[in-house]
């Protein structure tokens, strides 16, 4: 069967201008598409396994070479161009379009991701590869021009075409849609540009067979997409619950990143409410007080009056800090709204945090650290930054040289800082070069650690303003504390020699050597 008539298509002249602008049209939208099924693996990655410059080095390396050898494959197809490239559209819809939600299944209920990714970037990217060189054929078919000028202008609408989609998947699919149901979406426009294009240009050049069957794979399609979509919903509940152990109550995919909540009986016959981002779990509401009084309690034994709080959106912090009645204000900066609305908001969480985030006292600021720092002029007594473990790039630089640096500039006279740190049994080397990383603002850091079953040895650094070595201790006249002692800070500074001070390279915006460690050191648990 011969699908195509090998003889170019004769447009009347009339017609060639609205043609041109037809196909010109289409370049740009399957442009569009392809960007966003690279935003969209991107992003999932840093979602699902952080390191987002690893993430996206993967995506962009697999993608570009496909696109090379799709180039090459296309090559024997331009004797059919009409049915080929309405061919790869449809693949297109289904690959792109379902790309998202088989990695999920993937990353849910098996243990691969890594290698599905590549192959799903690899195939995506063959296909991409083969739509200019289609794209071409038809050009020339509609009116030959030079090929340069012909170049030129494919060139021009799927650059065009990048732009809207590289603005579209941040600013309108993920957050109106997330990442699986904005994939299907982009699926469908994929589809019906590509479609569209070989139905109303280039019909009779495909013979009767290859229309019906042609219309079958769309209809199929379209079938396929629409029922993906209606059970999107499902979907992610029920690989959203393959990742935890105990039941969700509470789930989001806010702006920044996925939030879950979990709440079951503990062992000790409590309710553990417990707080995840990104998979990492922040608290289990069964011992994070012992996380919570660490962090805060060694800085506050010093001037308090004004407290800034970074990171810390579940409100845990700010609980302890109005335990001191001295307390003028609480400024907590936390980047996502979503995370602070939930502590403000959910009744569990609004419980547990003792409806701190309500307080007249605590003013919340939706912003990034990093900028917001740089763009303030006051000072505050005592700092508390409470930031995720740097596992992804956009939280890195939270624990760099030119992070603690801006936050020194704002610590009022005799003023305390302190940061977690991590775990220094588990991740040691992460642990000393948030040590060096501080020694290198010009600060004298005292470490010290407590146990927090849910998340084992933990670590903290505190500092103080001027450059001296703070002295550790506790303010006990607003005691008693649940899980501290006078006495066990002071054993909280000693480390077993398995553990003890390494020497490590500071951790800078330019050269991050905290991401590797995190990753190299949490790898193996």
């Amino acid at each position: 069967m011969t699908a195509e008539a090998a003889p170019r298509t004769v447009m009347p002249a009339r017609r060639v201008r609205l043609a041109r602008f037809g196909l010109l049209a289409t370049a740009f939208a399957v442009s569009a598409c392809g960007l966003v099924y690279e935003l969209a693996l991107i992003t999932l990655g840093a979602y699902l396994v952080g390191n987002t410059a690893k993430q996206a080095s993967i995506v962009l390396a697999v993608m570009v070479f496909a696109m090379g050898l799709g180039a090459l494959a296309a090559k024997p197809l331009r004797r059919w161009p009409a049915l080929a490239f309405a061919a790869v559209e449809l693949a297109l819809a289904l690959l792109g379009g379902f790309s998202v939600m088989l990695l999920y299944a993937a990353f849910s209920w098996t243990d691969l991701y890594s290698l599905p990714l590549v192959l799903v970037a690899a195939a995506i990217g063959l296909l991409i590869g083969a739509e200019i060189p289609l794209l071409m054929e038809l050009l020339q078919r509609i009116r030959e021009q030079a090929a340069g000028a012909a170049v030129a202008d494919l060139n021009a609408a799927d650059y065009l075409g990048g732009l809207i989609g590289g603005l579209a998947f941040p600013f309108i699919l993920l957050p109106f849609f997330g990442q699986i149901q904005g994939a299907l979406l982009v699926g469908a426009v994929n589809a019906v540009a590509g479609v569209l294009l070989v139905w109303i240009l280039f019909r009779h050049d495909l013979a009767k067979a290859a229309k019906q069957l042609l219309t079958v794979v769309a209809a199929l399609t379209a079938v396929l997409l629409v029922a993906a979509f209606a059970y999107t919903g499902k979907f992610e509940t029920a690989a959203r619950q393959a990742l935890y152990a105990a039941p969700i109550v509470y789930s989001e995919d806010s702006q920044y990143q996925q939030i879950v909540m979990t709440e079951a009986a503990s062992p000790f016959g409590e309710q553990d409410l417990r707080l995840y981002l990104n998979g990492d779990l922040q608290f289990s509401s069964v011992d994070e007080y012992r996380y919570h009084e660490a962090l805060v309690h060694p800085a506050m034994n010093g001037p308090h009056e004004n407290v800034l709080v970074l990171g810390g959106g579940d409100g845990l912090a700010v609980r302890e800090i109005l335990r001191y009645p001295d307390v003028a204000t609480v400024t907590l900066v936390d980047l996502d709204g979503a995370v602070t609305d939930l502590a403000r908001e959910f009744d569990d969480l609004v419980a547990l945090n003792e409806n701190a985030m309500n307080d007249p006292k605590v003013e919340v600021v939706n912003a990034d650290a990093f900028t917001w720092l740089r763009e303030q002029h006051g000072t505050w007594d005592t700092i508390i930054v409470d930031m995720p473990d740097p596992d992804a790039t956009e939280t890195a630089k939270l624990y760099s040289v030119e992070f603690y640096g801006l936050a020194t500039d704002h610590l009022a006279e005799a003023g305390r800082m302190v940061v977690q740190a991590g775990s220094p049994y588990f991740a040691p080397k992460t642990f000393w070069t948030i040590a060096s990383t501080l020694e290198a603002a010009g600060h004298a850091p005292a470490p010290y650690w407590v146990s927090v079953p849910s998340f084992g040895d933990w670590g903290y650094m505190l500092v103080q303003a001027g450059g001296d070595v703070p002295d550790l201790g506790l303010d006990t006249s607003i005691g008693p504390f649940q899980s501290l002692t006078p006495e066990l800070i002071e054993a909280a500074q000693v480390f077993p020699p398995d553990r003890d001070r390494m020497d490590m390279e500071p951790s800078t915006l330019m050269r991050p050597v905290i991401l590797d460690r995190v990753e190299s050191e949490w790898n193996n648990y």
